[in-house]
């Protein structure tokens, strides 16, 4: 069984309980759950993020992100020089490749992973650094392509929301 992460198993706040007890019956009943997400981290950060708004144990068998995919890409590309766009959390979506961040001026590459503050800026904050990225043709990833996610009550920008 695929399930959805965010919006489905919790709200970025904290884990809906009926979801939690649906996905471990499943399991009782014989199914695998493999949850999957568009988060821009590797699944490792996910798990734990789980842990922390109180997904019980027993839930799921794996987990499978936009983070993972985003880091089997850019392993394709080694020696690249990357250049991050997005929050300091996500750094470690680059943990053990063959690469280096750079400023955007020295890149080959652009990763964005979504905006560094998602609490006060808008797609609108990056227009002109976009456009100098593009005009230089640099190969553009998105780690996340979600538009806006429900955080709470709360709906914010992601990483989808600058790709396009």
């Amino acid at each position: 069984m695929l399930c959805d992460i965010w919006g489905v198993v919790h709200n970025g706040l904290k884990a809906f309980p009926a979801a939690c007890e649906a996905l471990r019956l499943a399991r009782v009943n014989g199914a695998s759950v493999v949850l999957v997400s568009n988060a821009p981290r590797p699944n490792g950060f996910i798990a734990t993020m789980l842990d922390r708004l109180a997904v019980p144990a027993g839930t799921y068998d794996a987990i499978v992100t936009s983070g993972d995919v985003t880091r089997t890409l850019l392993a394709e590309r080694p020696g690249a020089r990357l250049h991050h766009i997005g929050p300091a959390r996500d750094i470690g979506t680059f943990d053990g490749l063959d690469l280096t961040i750079t400023g955007a001026e020295e890149a080959d590459l652009v990763c964005c992973t979504g905006l560094f503050d998602d609490e006060v800026e808008t797609p609108a904050d990056y227009v002109e650094q976009l456009t100098r990225l593009r005009d230089r043709g640099l190969t553009f990833i998105c780690a996340n392509p979600d538009i806006v996610v429900e955080r709470g009550s709360k709906l914010v920008y992601c990483a989808g929301a600058i790709a396009q």
